[in-house]
């Protein structure tokens, strides 16, 4: 059972009013942004309004003489190179960047590399290739503010570098003719979460000598996709070029992207920054993911019908492959850590032979996502492991590899995410490390942010309508969560072929529906009758022409839990499981509390979750599940699986030794074998 801990947002509800009058916007809406810390007026009125504000690119550092670069090769005409990267923001960026000097009639070309081969950014062998080919400027878009010596190499054999990034410099930055990024010490940009194809979009802003605001219609859309794909918080300028990226788009702005929505399955009208994210972004990574990003671009740039619609259909069947071999991995990474017992680890690292490092990073968030810790994934090949790392708020990825750093050959990254290499016989002795580290630290829980607790009275669709007023939706604004606390399930009914459950709820006289994608039946662990908490986000459907209301759950729980006592429970059993030395008497089940959660088991077969909700004011969830584990060993009760979902049966009900479980003689120091 993962256990999340939920915070609901403070709120002022007198100044809600206040700021809903002041602003002329919806009381809830009001209400919403006040919890978000949108307390002034003008403030939220400069978050909420439609006009175009961006910021001026002059406040860049080096901006001016990138431009003078860029444009003298232009007049000279000198060969110029983009030099992009395969993920989506890099490829948008290399498109910005090639197709405004190829209308400007640049001797322009792009060069993308390959994940597999060439890894990420500018190498040796690629400036070799450019200077072979001519090429006399270099222009890197998203990569090249750590190619240190990369960039003295092409300075050394006569090329000109200009290195536009968004990523973090190290303590020495590459001797390029100019280096424009907003994280440079002596940046004086005011917003700087930005990604590599909006640095990008301002160099073109200062090279054409236009305000950001003019060239908007001609590139927003390109913004908007790697702002969105490299998941930067949708505040302030990304705001808006998200909000108007996204209307570009769904006008027709490039006929790739009409046809990539059509392969999604996305109509024009229905296209939000959370439906770019979803169905846009992971089919024109899929191209790098899975072979050539160039494809994605080619995509991007083409104004034919026929080959949009050829390279929309290929992107699309490269996503499902991807989808595939995602799933595939994921499968293996879970067996590998349910039977090794990496779950109970404070960080999980999980490694397996030659898995695809196009699609590592995505079963570390999805593993990540599945047991609440931070995740780091391996790819293992010829003595050589290549992993991605993804965490939870609050633990500093980055700073638990700094620590291990004497075991890696090589590693990147931020608080979230990180990508690092090592050899493969170095692995263990590093998830010792990482582990150990994390030890030293507080316990980190995941963490569900509600908005407000709502009345199920107040559901409808012109409540779901109102709060649409603060899309677009994103990192940094994530779509409205509500918390609806003491409802009591009526009713389930599998719906999607059993893939998803719909649950009717009531509380009080008020009875509501809301949906539950990607659990089936079996793998719900309440039931009717049960009286819980829910996490739900609202939107509407349209359906023969009439607009309804759909409640989706984030999240569900039993009503009235203590969040500190089972947190502190689960950090003890996890621990304990983890074999970390420690007083364990707090989870040491007493014969009778063994004994309740037999009984609980015994008339009908229940899942280890189920379990742990029937025991959880009583016995607890940690002495539940050790309690679950002596029954078996004691061969009182087996395990056994109903598609993926462990559940346990009664399989005798004679006389036992409850000390001669090993768990248990383990838990009083008696027992530390296998």
């Amino acid at each position: 059972m993962l256990f999340k801990k939920w915070q609901v947002n403070q709120i002022d509800r007198t100044l809600a009013s206040e700021l809903s009058e002041e602003c002329d916007i919806d009381p809830f809406v009001a209400l919403v942004a006040a919890g978000r810390g949108y307390t002034d007026p003008v403030a939220l009125d400069e978050f909420l309004t439609e006009d175009i504000i961006l910021a001026d690119p002059y406040e860049m550092a080096d901006i001016e003489k990138a431009a003078e670069i860029i444009n003298n090769a232009i007049y000279s005409e000198q060969k110029i190179a983009v030099f992009g990267d395969y993920d989506v923001d890099g490829v948008t960026a290399t498109v910005l960047m090639y197709s405004y000097l190829k209308n400007r009639g640049a001797d322009v070309s792009y060069h993308i590399p390959d994940r597999e081969k060439d890894g990420y950014g500018i190498n040796m062998s690629a400036i070799d290739r450019l200077n072979d080919l001519g090429c006399q400027l270099i222009i890197t878009v998203d990569n090249g503010i750590a190619a240190i010596s990369e960039i003295e190499y092409a300075k050394s054999l006569g090329m000109s570098v200009v290195v536009t990034d968004h990523h973090l410099p190290k303590d020495e930055l590459p001797q390029a003719d100019a280096v424009v990024n907003p994280h440079r010490p002596d940046d004086y940009s005011e917003f700087k979460e930005i990604c590599g194809v909006f640095v990008a979009y301002k160099v073109v802003c200062a090279v054409e000598g236009s305000s950001p605001e003019e060239l908007l219609a001609d590139y927003g859309d390109l913004v908007a996709i790697g702002t969105v794909g490299d998941v930067m918080p949708l505040i302030y300028e990304n705001r808006v070029v998200v909000r108007e990226g996204v209307s570009l788009i769904a006008n027709g702005s490039r006929r790739g992207l009409s046809a990539l929505l059509k392969v999604a399955g996305i109509e024009d009208d229905a296209l939000t920054a959370t439906r770019l994210a979803f169905g846009i972004v992971p089919r024109l990574n899929a191209a790098g993911r899975m072979g050539d990003a160039a494809r994605a671009a080619q995509l991007l740039l083409t104004d034919d019908d026929e080959e949009a619609q050829g390279l929309a259909a290929l992107l699309g069947n490269e996503n499902i492959r991807r989808q595939a071999l995602e799933k595939q991995i994921m499968t293996e990474a879970v067996s590998i850590i349910e039977k090794k017992g990496y779950k109970h680890n404070r960080v999980i690292v999980v490694s397996g032979e030659g898995w695809h490092g196009g699609v590592i990073g995505i079963v570390a968030a999805r593993l990540c996502e599945k047991y609440g810790r931070p995740a780091i994934v391996l790819s293992c090949a010829d003595g050589i492991a290549n992993g991605s790392a993804r965490s939870i708020k609050g633990f500093s990825i980055y700073d638990a590899l700094s620590d291990c750093s004497y075991l890696l050959a090589k590693f990147g990254g931020h608080e979230m995410a990180a990508g690092l290499t090592l050899y493969e016989s170095s692995v263990d002795s590093f998830r010792r490390a990482i582990n150990e580290y994390a030890a030293t630290l507080p316990k980190t829980l995941p963490l569900l942010q509600l908005d407000c607790k709502l009345n199920p009275a107040a559901l409808s669709v012109e409540l779901a309508d109102a709060i649409k007023t603060l899309e677009p939706f994103g990192a940094g604004n994530p779509v409205p969560m509500f918390g609806l606390f003491g409802v009591r399930i009526e009713k389930l009914s599998p719906v999607g072929q059993g893939k998803h459950l719909r649950l009717t709820l009531s509380k009080g006289e008020v009875s509501f529906s809301a949906m539950l994608f990607g659990t089936p039946k079996n793998a719900f662990a309440y039931d009717i009758g049960d009286t819980v908490d829910l996490a739900v986000t609202l939107d509407t459907n349209f359906f023969n022409n009439t607009q309804s209301l759909t409640v989706s759950v984030k999240d569900i729980r039993k009503n009235g839990i203590n969040d500190d006592r089972i947190a502190a429970e689960l950090d003890l059993y996890e621990s304990f499981k983890s074999d970390l030395f420690g007083d364990y008497e707090d989870i040491n089940p007493t014969r009778e509390e063994i004994g309740a959660v037999f009984k609980s088991i015994l008339n009908k077969p229940q899942s280890l979750d189920r379990i742990q909700i029937n025991n959880l004011d009583s016995v607890g969830c940690a002495k539940a599940l050790i309690a679950a584990q002596a029954l078996c060993e004691l061969k009182l009760c087996s395990v056994f699986d109903v598609e993926g979902t462990p559940f346990v049966k009664v399989t005798s009900t004679q006389k036992v030794n409850l000390a001669d479980a090993p768990v248990l003689q383990k838990l009083r120091g008696e027992y530390y074998g296998a």
